[in-house]
């Protein structure tokens, strides 16, 4: 057994813009962000997703654009996903740093549209991570922060939870990775996340010695 580091994505590794997001979707399908939400971002649409209830990216594409009204590409609707997506260098050296004390996945909200084409989504991440470790909480069955998704991921693993560390922006995702005995940090700038990493490594070197 070894360490697993565990990384959310949008506000994490990347800047994710959601309102220039809903632009381009506005621009695609001609409805509002009011009426986008209404239509998919709740607990029936987008969140169901990201639980894992459409078994593939094809199929949740068709149910969203009958959702919106609106025919839109597979294409069309990744690259506006990806055009509010920007880098963080500083939070991906800290991944760099992580997978040089263990092994490192990441975990993002998202349903399998996205977790089927994290790669050409954040292709930074792949040299980090390399591809067979990008995953949308879909591919777990449950979304952040049931303490399900973790739990997932700790079987995939096979790693126990106090060799586990997690990353993410919210507060609620954070309590839901502490409540099944992860080692969870609330992200809020690069420099704190990447002391936490090595604080996380040497505290479990020292209970190892």
């Amino acid at each position: 057994m070894g360490l697993l580091f565990v990384f959310d994505m949008d506000d994490v590794l990347y800047d994710y813009d959601w309102r220039h997001r809903m632009t381009g979707l506005t621009a695609l399908t001609g409805l509002d962000f009011p009426e986008l939400r209404r239509r998919w971002w709740h607990d029936e649409g987008e969140w169901a997703a990201e639980a894992g209830r459409w078994p593939d990216g094809a199929s949740y594409l068709a149910d969203w654009s009958a959702a919106v009204g609106a025919s839109v590409t597979a294409e069309e609707w990744l690259a506006n996903r990806a055009s509010a997506m920007t880098p963080r260098p500083e939070a991906l050296a800290a991944v760099a740093r992580a997978a040089e004390l263990g092994r490192v996945t990441l975990l993002t909200n998202n349903g399998p549209l996205v977790g089927e084409n994290l790669t050409t989504l954040a292709p930074e991440l792949v040299p980090l991570f390399g591809s067979e470790h990008l995953k949308a909480s879909s591919h777990y069955g449950a979304r952040k922060p049931d303490p399900r998704v973790f739990e997932g991921v700790l079987r995939a693993y096979d790693e126990p939870a106090e060799h586990t560390f997690f990353a993410d922006d919210m507060p609620i995702n954070v309590e839901g990775a502490r409540s099944v005995g992860i080692t969870a940090h609330l992200y809020r700038d690069p420099a704190a996340l990447l002391n936490a990493i090595e604080d996380f490594a040497e505290g479990r070197r020292e209970l190892a010695s």
